[in-house]
C-alpha cells in the first residue's frame, strides 16, 4: 500500500479514535517511538499520549481536513487542517490548527511516528 492510499486511511483511523478518546485505539495506531506536540508547544511520549483523557482530556469534535500527503518510501507526511472542539480538565481548548503527521510502514499498515499540533494564522499583515 503506497503513502497515498494508507496515511489518509490512518489519518481518518486517528482523528475517528481521537473523536470517541479511544487510548485502546490509538495504541494500536501509534508507533512505538512515537511523539506527539501538542498546540501548546509541549512534547508527550506516546505512553504520555495514551494517557491524556484518562487525565483530563475530551474530545467532542475531532475532524483533519485537506490532507496533503508526500511519500518518502517507508515514511510519508501528512500536513492538514485539525478542526476540534476539546477541554482539558474543564479549560475549552477548541479551534483550528495545523497539523503535520509522519508515519511509517510496517509491514502492510501503516503507523504514526510523529503528530505537530501547531497554530493556524492568515499571512502576516492581513495579505490573503
Amino acid at each position: 500500500m503506497t503513502a497515498q492510499n494508507g496515511m489518509p486511511d490512518l489519518v481518518q483511523r486517528w482523528a475517528a479514535a481521537e473523536q470517541r478518546n479511544d487510548a485502546g485505539a490509538l495504541d494500536g495506531l501509534l508507533a512505538d517511538g512515537f511523539a506527539g506536540v501538542g498546540p501548546f508547544g509541549f512534547i508527550l511520549t506516546r505512553d504520555q499520549w495514551l494517557a491524556r483523557f484518562a487525565n483530563g482530556l475530551v474530545n467532542r469534535s475531532f475532524t483533519v481536513t485537506d490532507l496533503q500527503v508526500r511519500g518518502y518510501g517507508t515514511a510519508a507526511v501528512g500536513i492538514g487542517v485539525l478542526a476540534q472542539e476539546t477541554s482539558w480538565q474543564g479549560t475549552d481548548n477548541s479551534g483550528r490548527f495545523r497539523v503535520t503527521l509522519v508515519a511509517v510502514q510496517e509491514g502492510e499498515g501503516w503507523r504514526l511516528a510523529h503528530v505537530h499540533i501547531g497554530p493556524l494564522q492568515g499571512p502576516p499583515g492581513g495579505a490573503s
